[in-house]
């Protein structure tokens, strides 16, 4: 029903989706950006459940509760419990968590949507767990978009990554190069890998 109205929204706003879908899409880490407006994941979401994409994002486990818990559920939550598995363990990254949801069968295939800036707001350095998960879990990165000038949402590219962070989040960088954000004032790329 959630997803229903968001699909209605991005298609009475005028969006339009680019056609084809990379085939390793349906089982990956899904990048998301730019990220600069609470419309991005409206539009996403709707985006790939368009394009048939089972997606899926992580939220605390705190948050599921009632109302909400339901309905954030059926949008595809993937609940985080970072809680120790065993008496006198330390407590699992969130990496360790979200690598761990694709070890599972009844989880797969898994697209987890991650925005890899970690805020709406502008910053010059992006999060990079979402590559360290990818790794772990021996998944590919995709990277999806949203392009307020063309009002185009897609799916351009999928690569598994290497394990030399600099050279893939360069690729990373030069793909969300050219697209342009909701509030074009906070976004920025990672300088580190420009």
């Amino acid at each position: 029903m959630v997803k229903a109205f968001f699909r209605f929204l991005f298609k009475i706003k005028g969006w339009k989706l680019a056609p084809g879908i990379p085939k390793d899409a349906h089982n990956c880490i899904m990048l998301a950006a730019p990220h600069t407006s609470n419309w991005d994941f409206i539009y996403a979401i709707a985006a790939l459940d368009m394009l048939g994409i089972k997606v899926r994002f992580t939220i605390k486990k705190e948050f599921n509760r009632f109302p909400l818990g339901p309905m954030i559920s059926s949008m595809g939550a993937l609940w985080i419990d970072r809680s120790p598995r065993k008496a006198g363990e330390e407590r699992p990254s969130m990496t360790e968590v979200m690598a761990d949801f694709f070890n599972h069968e009844e989880n797969l295939p898994l697209a987890v949507l991650v925005t890899a800036e970690g805020t709406r707001s502008r910053v010059t350095k992006w999060k990079t767990g979402f590559y360290h998960t990818a790794l772990k879990a021996g998944v590919p990165l995709c990277l999806s978009y949203l392009d307020y000038r063309d009002k185009i949402a897609g799916i351009g590219l999928c690569f598994m990554p290497t394990g030399n962070i600099e050279e893939d989040m360069r690729i990373i960088m030069d793909f969300y190069a050219d697209k342009s954000p909701r509030h074009p004032e906070k976004f920025t790329l990672d300088h580190r890998y420009r």
